[in-house]
């Protein structure tokens, strides 16, 4: 309750919060933009999510250690996963599209841990990070101050937005990924391959993550073990904003942003991981009770 009472006394902390937070959460929206796109065209509940994220700070990582930097590293680690999930989707997700919800969830489960381990004994279990070289603004008189590559990670987050909305509704396969979407066997009979759609949307879901995964490992560090908690906020951020809804997703990803880092400052850095599943809990269950009060509407 101190520092509640902090937050009260000093406004310009408050500020320095919401600002940090909204700014942090762009990057859950780039996860959950990849995620909503999974499970709106695909139907799969994609639990190795934040793996996705994780190679792709990897990626990031070791391209900074080539001396390519991270900035430029952002498109080259988007590439290089776009082409890992389109492996990943002929080798392993292409038998599972289409199956039950539950299969979705326990193979991609099975595939998260699998990636963990894998990162884990090619890289190793260090922490790494890759020095973006940015410095940091200073407002209100140095009060509040702005991490520059924060700023970056907000302004991708818009543009990697502003992308998808474009590519769904001109280009050929996004009016293809829109098609299957709607309704994948009139797709099918209009002379859609679907199959081929599912790989584009499964590989582009992987460079959104891989985006995702650089601003990372610019922003704070990158480990075998990242993942988890990239997967459960995508999956809370889409299931409040709805699939098909690129600004919704957006921006309940700002304000999950600062919902978990005022809970961390008044909580304590150590219960800011338990808000976030907790808050996981509240919404599943408040999902739950709004879809039966839908369902005695209707009938």
């Amino acid at each position: 309750m101190e520092n509640l009472r902090l937050l009260f006394d000093s406004p310009v902390l408050s500020v320095q919060l919401l600002i940090d937070g909204v700014l942090i959460g762009a990057i859950f929206a780039l996860a959950a933009y990849g995620m909503a796109l999974v499970w709106g065209v695909m139907g799969l509940i994609n639990v190795a999510q934040g793996e996705l994220v994780m190679l792709g700070g990897y990626a990031a990582f070791y391209l900074y250690r080539a001396r390519i930097h991270p900035l430029f590293g952002i498109p080259l680690a988007a590439a290089a996963m776009f082409c890992f999930g389109w492996l990943l989707y002929r080798l392993v997700i292409f038998r599972i599209v289409e199956k039950d919800l539950f299969i979705s969830i326990l193979a991609t489960f099975g595939l998260s841990i699998l990636l963990q381990q894998l990162a884990n004994t090619l890289f190793g279990a260090d922490v790494r990070t890759a020095e973006s070289g940015f410095g940091t603004l200073f407002l209100f008189g140095g009060a509040v101050t702005v991490a520059e590559i924060k700023l970056i990670s907000f302004a991708a987050a818009l543009v990697t937005g502003v992308f998808l909305i474009q590519f769904l509704r001109r280009s050929r396969m996004g009016q293809a990924i829109r098609a299957t979407a709607q309704n994948a066997r009139a797709a099918r009979v209009m002379g859609v391959d679907t199959q081929r759609v599912y790989a584009w949307t499964f590989g582009l879901n992987a460079a959104i993550c891989g985006a995702s995964g650089a601003l990372v490992a610019m922003t704070w560090v990158v480990h075998p073990y990242l993942g988890l908690p990239y997967t459960v906020r995508a999956f809370m951020i889409v299931i409040v904003a709805g699939l098909g809804n690129v600004t919704a997703v957006l921006a309940t990803a700002l304000g999950l942003g600062a919902a978990e880092n005022f809970a961390g400052f008044i909580f304590g850095a150590e219960y800011q991981a338990a808000f976030v599943f907790g808050l996981l809990v509240a919404i599943l269950v408040w999902r739950r009770f709004w879809l039966a009060r839908e369902r005695r509407y209707l009938q």
